[in-house]
């Protein structure tokens, strides 16, 4: 395999595992939501950190759409978990 077909592989296999990091926010916002309130501040900054990489994904040149891809659900579930964790 060439280098730039790995590099691809390697690139969605990494925007998998980043969903996955933040679809675990969900056991988190149900705690939350149930009563027994977790800490907001983390959340809250993956979801600042995530909104810069996905600007920069998207407005770099070329876009870099794997990344943009892999850090936008940390912006919904991490806003979702801050706000739920107030």
């Amino acid at each position: 395999m060439d280098q730039e077909k790995f590099i691809k592989y390697l690139s969605w296999i990494a925007t998998g595992m980043s969903v996955m990091m933040y679809v675990s926010y969900l056991p988190q916002i149900a705690n939350n939501l149930s009563g027994v309130k977790g800490k907001p501040i983390q959340p809250l900054v993956a979801a600042i950190n995530c909104t810069l990489w996905v600007i920069y994904g998207v407005w770099k040149k070329p876009k870099d759409l794997a990344l943009a891809t892999a850090n936008f659900p940390g912006i919904i579930f991490g806003l979702f978990t801050f706000f739920t964790a107030l």
